[in-house]
């Protein structure tokens, strides 16, 4: 549909808490139209080729009026474009998106409006607070701290919020000294317990409990600022027992992962689920070089053929498709042996329906060469499916034992670009390549590679790291991901 704007939720900034149709209109935006809090990672669903528009306000600096964010929308929709705007939190709680939803429909545009998950919500849950609880709180009032710039005094009836059980007050504190004294004077006792929830969801999380009494010196003690949610009443005392997100062995640790964004999901999930924040920045592109066409003549002596090696997971994707491309199934390789490197390379055989018959004890070259040898392959012929730009240790080594070897190039790896920048520097680097270390110094700077602590798969791609410039501090023990996630939790658990 052309000519249309989506009023998106953005959620509180995660890429985890986006709604799925919010991200289905992500990946076909043409114009998105984004707010300060909108998180980074969600930024780049958009494709490359979408205009991203910042219209972010914060404190005492707006980049657009309201007035002039309307009149885009309005402008870029008539033009025949599909714009996401995309808004922190939920559209129609405290994000103005109601207004906006208004002035669309009075100049006939066409909308959609995707709910979100509301900051309100998710920050008091990510801190271990339930907004209602059976036995403390059967009513919750959401409240914006700030006021209309256009009326002089806050427009809230004090009275009839200080008797309701729990308040969420968003962008309360710069206002916090009027609102805590505004309940106080409504009747809300001293001792009514408070938290004050900074940068809720995110690795930046921090919780202040007190009570009325006293937030106001803790506030300013420990230098509160916004964005925050102010939450007043006795589910504040259930984070003791309910802060689950906190306590995540890598909460507060921001990560960046380079490997090809195909390749992420794994990696990035894992982390996530162990509380990091993860930025998805593939320092590399890996594109096939491997048809049907191209690899018929190989493909034509797969029965006169005794190994077939594979060396990565993506090896294994394009040789298999471009033989199933050519007509073929997995029938063709029925006289073929098939040897692997790493569990990664292994478990990508099974959606074809394959198992290998070797996988080398360690996860290197050196180490798929010394099994190889083991099976006595003096006169064997080999086919070796793998990156263009690989080391040479594997074919050297297997025709100097006197193999015949079909040195075959599917696929080929080129420098990313980043079209989002870094929000700042990482707590880590991972690295699962040699490939991702060299594009993440054409990236960055020589004198700043020092500053990028790594993790890396295994000790080629720390070699290369250690001499691009990168610091290495975790080293898998095994060159797969589960070895890679358990040094990475261990580097931090232990300090």
């Amino acid at each position: 549909m052309k000519g249309i704007v989506y009023l998106v939720g953005a959620g509180p900034g995660p890429l985890n808490l986006l709604t799925l149709r919010g991200a289905e209109l992500l990946r076909q935006a043409e114009k998105l139209v984004y707010d300060h809090l909108a998180g980074t990672e969600i930024l780049n669903l958009a494709p490359t080729d979408c205009q991203l528009i910042y219209v972010g306000k914060q404190s005492g600096y707006h980049t657009l009026s309201q007035d002039e964010i309307n009149h885009l929308l309005i402008r870029e929709a008539k033009a025949g474009f599909r714009v996401v705007r995309l808004k922190g939190g939920d559209p129609y709680i405290f994000g103005r998106g109601g207004e906006e939803a208004q002035k669309l429909a009075q100049a006939g545009v066409l909308f959609e409006v995707v709910p979100g998950v509301s900051s309100v919500i998710a920050a008091a849950a990510f801190a271990g607070i339930p907004l209602t609880h059976r036995d403390f709180s059967s009513q919750a009032l959401l409240m914006t701290g700030h006021k209309r710039p256009d009326r002089a005094a806050s427009t809230h009836n004090w009275t009839a919020a200080a008797a309701i059980d729990t308040l969420a007050i968003v962008m309360g504190v710069a206002s916090l000294t009027q609102i805590r004294q505004s309940l106080l004077d409504a009747g809300k006792a001293e001792k009514t317990p408070v938290a004050i929830i900074q940068w809720g969801t995110t690795n930046r999380q921090r919780t202040l409990v007190g009570t009325l009494n006293n937030i106001l010196q803790k506030a300013t003690t420990e230098n509160i600022t916004p964005p925050a949610l102010l939450v007043v009443g006795e589910v504040v005392n259930l984070r003791q027992e309910l802060n689950w997100f906190e306590t995540k062995p890598l909460f507060g640790r921001r990560l960046l992962i380079t490997r090809s964004r195909e390749q992420t999901s794994r990696l990035s999930a894992a982390l996530v689920e162990l509380g990091a924040e993860v930025w998805e920045r593939p320092t590399i592109v890996i594109e096939a070089i491997a048809t049907a066409s191209t690899m018929e003549n190989t493909f034509k002596t797969l029965t006169d053929r005794h190994w077939l090696v594979f060396t990565s997971p993506r090896g294994v994707d394009f040789f298999l498709k471009a033989l199933f491309n050519s007509g073929r199934d997995a029938r063709a390789l029925a006289n073929l042996k098939i040897a692997v490197i790493g569990s990664g390379t292994a478990e990508a055989l099974v959606p074809f329906g394959l198992k290998p018959d070797l996988s080398a004890e360690k996860f290197v070259a050196e180490g798929l060469l010394e099994s190889l040898k083991q099976t006595g392959i003096k006169g064997q012929k080999i086919i070796l499916a793998r990156a263009n730009e690989a080391r040479d240790i594997l074919p050297r080594g297997l025709t100097e034992a006197g193999a015949e070897v079909e040195d075959l190039p599917v696929y080929r790896t080129v420098n990313a670009s980043w079209p989002i920048p870094l929000p700042d520097t990482p707590d880590l680097v991972i690295l699962t390549s040699s490939s991702t270390a060299a594009g993440l110094a054409a990236m960055v700077p020589s004198k700043k590679r020092r500053e990028f602590k790594s993790a890396s798969i295994g000790p080629i791609t720390s070699q290369t790291a250690r001499k691009l410039g990168f610091q290495v501090v975790v080293e898998a023990k095994k060159a797969d991901l589960e070895s890679l996630i358990a040094a990475v939790r261990e580097y931090f658990t232990k300090g």
